[in-house]
């Protein structure tokens, strides 16, 4: 856990050595259904009280502020179909997509802190829009309960695509300024983030067409709507024979992709990039409801069920407690507020 904190703090520094070269909102999301195992059978019980004896006695609505079949929508049912075990109540996911995901998050700050309603974040998209002035609420509008996923970016093209290496891509993209299209999960999102990090560093121009999320924006580069995306492995879970993945976001390779090289190793971006998507709940939620989703969120996130699952789905686990997981948020606030401006030219 605190390796990734400290590779998402890093992350942000690192940038800051690019503030000369030169902007952040959308979702991480893919295009893959729920697996098919997607609980553990077991009727919902209502869970052991915790210390201070709240639990839900109703169900609990959880926000996804992205479409079904997103990335955040597929990593959250997988979780949600193994928490319900250990929250006593029926999980409900509530889609509300738009806006790079403000409409959801707006939603999210605007629900009654009564413990009924949480949410899904994703980072650093949350700060990204809040930055850009994209949603009616800020970082305060959020109480953190528990980072879920950590992820790293990866640069994607189809599978037909022309460009079988990274510098093939980065090659024909010098040779041929803003030709290549790009398309992303919105307007300075994670995933534009990544590929503009990869554009500044390697020196090409290319031209970004945002999408509503990364459902849309992968399945416009498979029907060659556009040339490269970048995403991270959950996203593309469901079809990785249509795609080819050319680099990774990291300082070394991935074990699910061990011959695709590192940006670095092409001599381009050097450090870990990702995002990491948390739960939260409403400000003014109390203590006691924090607390008592916080260890309802850590058990699942160790069941062995669950852990299956989410091996299956491509879907990268990494608990973090209410302390931690608000460090990843100001830290991520940090990135944005000081780095993801600089990285697009005036």
């Amino acid at each position: 856990m605190k390796k990734k904190v400290l590779a998402l703090i890093l992350a942000a520094l690192m940038l800051l050595s690019l503030c000369a070269c030169g902007g952040g909102s959308g979702d991480n999301a893919g295009t893959t259904s729920p697996p098919s195992d997607t609980g553990t059978g077991d009727t919902n019980t209502p869970a052991e009280p915790t210390a201070t004896g709240w639990t839900p006695s109703e169900p609990v609505n959880i926000i996804v502020a992205y479409k079904a079949g997103s990335g955040t929508d597929n990593t959250a049912r997988v979780l949600s179909a193994y928490a319900d075990k250990y929250i006593g109540q029926t999980i409900v996911i509530d889609n509300q997509e738009g806006g790079s995901g403000s409409i959801g998050w707006t939603a999210l700050s605007q629900a009654k802190p009564d413990g009924y309603t949480l949410g899904f974040v994703n980072l650093p998209t949350l700060c990204s829009n809040i930055v850009e002035g994209l949603g009616d609420y800020t970082m305060e509008d959020f109480v953190p309960i528990c980072n879920h996923v950590t992820e790293t970016s990866v640069i994607l093209v189809a599978a037909n695509s022309q460009f079988d290496t990274l510098e093939d891509l980065v090659a024909y993209a010098k040779d041929h300024p803003g030709e290549l299209k790009a398309s992303t999960n919105g307007n300075k999102a994670s995933n534009h983030i990544a590929a503009q990090l990869l554009a500044t560093t390697a020196g090409f121009e290319y031209t970004a067409i945002p999408y509503g999320g990364t459902a849309d924006q992968l399945l416009a580069l498979r029907q060659g709507e556009v040339d490269f995306s970048s995403a991270k492995l959950a996203d593309f879970s469901a079809f990785t024979s249509e795609v080819k993945v050319l680099g990774v976001f990291d300082t070394k390779r991935l074990a699910e992709y061990p011959d695709v090289p590192t940006l670095g190793e092409a001599g381009y971006y050097d450090q870990w990039y990702g995002s990491a998507r948390a739960i939260v709940a409403p400000k003014d939620t109390p203590q006691e409801i924090i607390d008592f989703y916080a260890d309802a969120f850590k058990q699942t996130m160790e069941d062995s069920a669950y852990l299956d699952a989410a091996v299956k789905a491509s879907v990268t686990t990494e608990y973090m407690d209410p302390a931690a997981t608000a460090a990843l948020l100001d830290a991520q606030y940090t990135f944005c507020t000081d780095t993801v401006s600089s990285i697009w030219a005036e």
